[in-house]
């Protein structure tokens, strides 16, 4: 949690204050609803969403992520719902959230299939989950430019077949992993494997 706390409370944001990519071009396939973002961080994606119309929740471990999260959306003159702790302890309403979207929304390998379970039981019959994160194949891209960042352990990355198993309730609508060329501030800077999932909960 502190190596967390220690990278958000500096001034620049980590991640840079535009949202991510994939995610905002998922999102203009959406009529703006319910949405959940998790371990949201510094809120980049939460307040582009937020601009977007969506009634926006998030969470995060990082009372700094918080804060950060919260001036920006400040500044962009919107609301986002930020709680700070762990899922089980949040009191989200279950069935309740359209979109719950996992940007980069990597945890140890022991706690993940939990985590997806439980993040799953938030989201709506006919919602969507939007993913992106380091894919399997990743530890060869960090090796030849550490600046592209990322879980630096095997377990800590996802495997299309892990990532089905642990959302095995939903229809899969895309589920990939490929190069994907990065530029986000002062992290994710450089070509790393990402994959992607979108699926919707039946």
């Amino acid at each position: 949690m502190q190596r967390w706390e220690d990278r958000f409370q500096k001034e620049e944001y980590a991640y840079g204050i535009e949202p991510n990519k994939f995610l905002a071009q998922q999102l203009n396939h959406f009529k703006p609803g319910k949405i959940l973002f998790g371990a949201e961080g510094e809120g980049r994606n939460a307040v582009y969403a937020a601009k977007e119309g969506w009634n926006v929740s998030a969470f995060d471990i990082s009372t700094e992520g918080k804060n950060k999260a919260l001036k920006l959306a400040k500044s962009n003159q919107v609301h986002i719902d930020y709680r700070v702790g762990h899922l089980p302890d949040l009191k989200f309403k279950p069935n309740h959230f359209d979109v719950i979207a996992l940007i980069y929304a990597h945890f140890p390998a022991e706690i993940r299939k939990k985590f997806h379970s439980i993040v799953s039981t938030h989201l709506k019959p006919g919602g969507r989950i939007i993913f992106e994160a380091f894919g399997e194949h990743h530890l060869k891209y960090l090796k030849e430019n550490p600046n592209v960042s990322g879980p630096k352990d095997q377990a800590s990355l996802f495997s299309k077949k892990e990532v089905q198993k642990d959302f095995k309730d939903f229809k899969v609508i895309l589920l990939e992993e490929k190069p994907v060329a990065l530029q986000e501030s002062l992290y994710h800077n450089g070509t790393g494997s990402v994959l992607r999932f979108i699926a919707e909960k039946l």
